[in-house]
């Protein structure tokens, strides 16, 4: 039986319905974009009436909303938002499903290790987020472009893409991770987004405070905060290392608990 193959048709129809969600979201997005951008309305004074809390929640920060650029880097926080959640749920769900639609046993009695179902379940799942990654590359840089008026996308697009990467892939351990280590298979997915949703929280938290700045290593989504990556100089070495280590430990952590654990069957 190949585990790999198998998981990748039991996540095509969600694969297919996250990648559609999106593409519409982006275009949705540069949609709303082109209908401001020809009202004779400046984006930048309208926004500079808000209060800095209602910027800091829409992520609005520095970015100039008048180029194409400036506005999709506040789109690009919904997007990693949607990438994030949809590799956390996936990374959970593929790991305890098996206890949770009670096929674990099904599974186990063939001739091979957990070690071996377990990496061909990461790879599935490493593919999924692959292509959900690439959708949102080649679709934003199709809309982009056709609103940039000349303007140089491409570089600030695979920055993007690379730091959503990373964070796809450290969401999508510590799904893993806490499907192996917790007793209860249905809960892994819940507590997954849960940490998501906290960490989220926390990084909006800290552009509204800057008294509390030092609380930014305890959230993956200022790691990768699209300003930064757009106008910071790219990726931060210290940030690309903490989030090595990070997924290390988590990736680490699905393989020694998920080997060690009785799965209920």
């Amino acid at each position: 039986m190949n585990v790999f193959i198998k998981e990748i048709k039991a996540n095509r129809r969600s694969l297919v319905i996250w990648c559609i969600g999106i593409v519409l979201m982006i275009a949705s997005g540069m949609g709303k974009y082109a209908g401001l951008s020809t009202s004779g309305q400046s984006l930048d004074d309208l926004l500079d009436q808000m209060p800095k809390s209602l910027q800091a929640i829409m992520g609005i920060g520095t970015f100039d909303l008048s180029t194409a650029s400036g506005y999709y880097g506040v789109l690009f926080i919904y997007l990693v938002v949607m990438a994030t959640i949809h590799a956390a749920m996936l990374g959970a769900n593929i790991i305890s499903k098996e206890e949770r639609d009670k096929t674990a046993e099904f599974l186990f009695v063939k001739p091979i290790s957990r070690n071996k179902v377990i990496t061909s379940k990461l790879l599935a799942s490493l593919l999924n987020i692959i292509i959900i990654n690439l959708i949102t590359l080649f679709s934003s840089v199709i809309m982009v472009q056709r609103y940039s008026n000349g303007e140089n996308i491409m570089d600030d697009m695979i920055i993007l893409m690379v730091g959503m990467f990373i964070l796809q892939l450290i969401f999508l351990f510590i799904g893993t991770a806490i499907a192996a280590i917790s007793k209860n298979s249905k809960t892994a997915a819940s507590l997954s987004t849960g940490i998501l949703l906290i960490t989220f929280i926390l990084s909006i938290a800290i552009d509204m405070n800057s008294r509390i700045e030092n609380l930014k290593y305890l959230t993956p989504f200022k790691y990768y905060d699209a300003k930064n990556l757009m106008f910071g100089g790219g990726l931060d070495t210290d940030y690309v290392i903490l989030s090595v280590i990070l997924i290390a430990v988590l990736l680490s952590a699905t393989y020694v608990f998920y080997k060690k654990r009785d799965l209920k069957i």
